[in-house]
């Protein structure tokens, strides 16, 4: 049978005129059974941050993780960035983001405070299954007992029932209950606004299922989309096959 799928070249290499934005988890690191668990290569941190010296600053890093994390991750080098997939945005190294509204915080971190408990005691019952708590998201990870994904998302889908405030995000052997609104496009979208990105030509790199809205972003905005990996459908235009691909591209822009 004919494969019907793209057959998509790699990406160019970056001119003066791009905006580098950077999924994190299955792009430039390995996904790993805990999250925490992961390292950044020394040599990779060096090589965003050439670049971002290059662009004059238009790298940002584009993730699930909230950016507390991200900041420890990249340390000492530190981004515009999107955390919980846009929920929180920096838009300048030196700026925090703007402190949510605690208005409507009440009903909805009840809510979640309920969802992360009834998780745990799930897992407690799914051994290998590994519940993050990230503030404002929540996301149950299964990558150590791929049997449990079923009743993983199982779960995830009874319990966003009745809840319009959030929306299930499904990822690499993961499940995100995530707030409505928020989306790697969004943020990619909102990041165009600002200076140092406005005007540029965006180049998202992603590999994951909540990447799509990236690629989307990217496409809509005459920008490149980068698939890390052989996953389809995508919406992606160019595609590095690993992540050791995507270092190497990485090196090569840095000089």
């Amino acid at each position: 049978m004919a494969n019907d799928f793209p057959q998509r070249p790699p990406p160019p290499l970056l001119d003066d005129a791009c905006a580098l934005f950077l999924d994190v988890d299955g792009t430039l690191i390995e996904f790993a059974d805990d999250p925490e668990a992961v390292r950044l290569l020394p040599e990779v941190r060096e090589a965003i941050g050439r670049i971002s010296d290059r662009l004059e600053g238009a790298v940002a890093l584009i993730s699930g993780r909230p950016l507390d994390q991200l900041d420890t991750l990249f340390a000492p080098l530190r981004l515009p960035a999107a955390g919980l997939h846009g929920h929180e945005l920096r838009t300048h190294p030196s700026l925090d983001p703007p402190a949510h509204d605690a208005a409507d915080d009440g009903n909805t971190s009840t809510w979640l405070h309920a969802v992360h408990q009834q998780a745990m005691r799930f897992a407690h019952g799914h051994p290998g299954v590994l519940v993050e708590d990230k503030g404002r998201s929540l996301a149950l990870h299964w990558r150590a007992a791929p049997h449990a994904a079923t009743d993983v998302q199982q779960f995830a889908e009874r319990h966003i029932r009745g809840h319009s405030g959030y929306r299930l995000q499904p990822g690499d052997h993961v499940v995100e209950f995530v707030p409505v609104g928020s989306d790697k496009g969004r943020a990619i979208r909102q990041l165009m606004q600002h200076a140092p990105f406005r005007g540029r030509v965006p180049v998202f790199l992603g590999d994951d299922l909540t990447d799509e809205f990236g690629f989307d972003a990217a496409n809509t905005l005459h920008g490149w989309s980068v698939l890390v990996g052989a996953r389809e459908p995508s919406a992606a235009v160019f595609a590095l096959p690993q992540i050791r691909n995507v270092h190497g591209w990485l090196r090569e822009n840095a000089y």
